[in-house]
């Protein structure tokens, strides 16, 4: 299936649009980016793209998306491991794609990638295996009941156990806004 909106490019948008589209790629994700936030033409790939098209709601979805990756008590591993826990769960290719790189980078052995994409990945200790479980519960129906709630706020931290939350939410918006208009990994970056 092919994409089903038209990229946008730089030179067709509005100030508003330019404004998020310049803070996206010469912010922090410019810095450290472990793939191509923009095709050849320069249009952003993946869900930034449909962030310009409405940029009051991309904004500060961009904004959530900067400060899981940046300004969480999450290790880079962690949220690594995570976000591609949600990649494979939630069947985004984009969200794979990007952050493959990103997780070798923190440290995730090609081994434990590949554990990961075949939904056989095994937690190396008991903090991980806390995370990933409240990742896979939040991932499959976001019930917890009163003692899986006490034992992950014990383990882990009401903060954590709410930056998990709000990371799994913000992947899960993300593949569904993706899934919704068809968009894939890039073909070249």
């Amino acid at each position: 299936m092919s994409e089903r909106l038209e990229r946008l490019a730089e030179s067709a948008l509005d100030p508003e649009q330019l404004g998020l589209y310049r803070q996206i790629r010469e912010g922090p994700r410019a810095a450290v980016r472990s793939f191509a936030l923009s095709d050849r033409s320069g249009s952003l790939n993946g869900p930034f793209g449909l962030m310009l098209r409405v940029p009051k709601l991309g904004q500060p979805l961009q904004d959530l998306g900067a400060a899981l990756r940046f300004r969480t008590s999450l290790g880079d591993r962690e949220r690594e491991l995570l976000t591609l826990r949600a990649a494979v769960v939630l069947e985004s290719e984009f969200e794979w794609y990007a952050h493959e790189r990103a997780g070798r980078d923190a440290g995730l052995s090609e081994d434990e990638l590949h554990a990961l994409k075949a939904g056989t990945y095994a937690p190396r200790d008991r903090a991980e295996a806390h995370l990933v479980g409240l990742a896979d519960i939040l991932l499959a129906h976001g019930e917890l009941d009163d003692a899986t709630y006490a034992d992950l706020a014990e383990a882990l931290g009401v903060q954590q156990v709410l930056e998990v939350i709000i990371l799994v939410g913000y992947y899960r918006t993300l593949a569904q806004m993706m899934r919704v208009f068809a968009i894939g990994s890039p073909t070249e970056d």
